[in-house]
């Protein structure tokens, strides 16, 4: 009998160490809960946690949620249950899904370095999503010496691989030219040669 227990319960040991993370979870605004009281299929309801980490339910109107286990809410639902049962209610909470979780928000700048022939070189601080023709506007336009026809902008990705992209500045200012409306991201730089004797 002591054999048969002991490997019942080694097969449940998975079972256990996928729950323990669920019972840790803290719930968040937006998280979505299941409540069951078996005595009182009525009650038994899906709610999401408001923003102000409370949920509402009959008979005892608003429980705190946020920042709690679905253990915790369990039990001071329970808890507060009690005095409209004859005998001590079965509560059973589980988590439904997961509240969406935004993308973090854009920072508040992105540095830009616009080297080379233009009127104010130098580090750039610029609002997300900016563009090269932005850029330039901030960086005082090429100057007279720069070859408006091969500025680069070059783009290094998390890997460290870097990319180049070849802008006609000069088609870009008449509006016939792609690239000026181009976004840039944080660590962009962008490229102003200086022209050539002939050129």
């Amino acid at each position: 009998m002591l054999l048969i227990r002991a490997f019942v319960a080694l097969l449940m040991l998975p079972f256990f160490a996928l729950q323990a993370p669920a019972q840790e979870y803290k719930l968040k605004t937006g998280d979505v809960i299941q409540i069951e009281v078996l005595e009182d299929s009525s009650l038994n309801r899906t709610t999401i946690v408001l923003p102000g980490g409370q949920i509402s339910l009959p008979l005892i109107g608003s429980v705190a949620a946020g920042g709690r286990t679905l253990l915790q809410v369990q039990q001071d639902i329970t808890s507060q249950l009690t005095q409209s049962f004859a005998t001590l209610p079965t509560v059973y909470v589980t988590l439904s899904a997961l509240a969406e979780r935004l993308p973090p928000e854009d920072p508040p700048t992105i540095d830009v370095f616009v080297i080379g022939a233009a009127n104010a070189p130098g580090r750039l601080e610029m609002p997300p999503r900016s563009n090269v023709l932005q850029a330039m506007a901030m960086a005082g336009g090429p100057s007279p010496f720069a070859a408006k026809k091969r500025l680069q902008l070059r783009r290094t990705d998390k890997s460290g691989n870097e990319k180049t992209y070849r802008l006609n500045f000069e088609a870009i200012e008449m509006g016939e030219g792609a690239g000026g409306a181009m976004r840039l991201v944080d660590g962009d730089v962008i490229i102003v040669p200086q022209r050539k004797l002939f050129e």
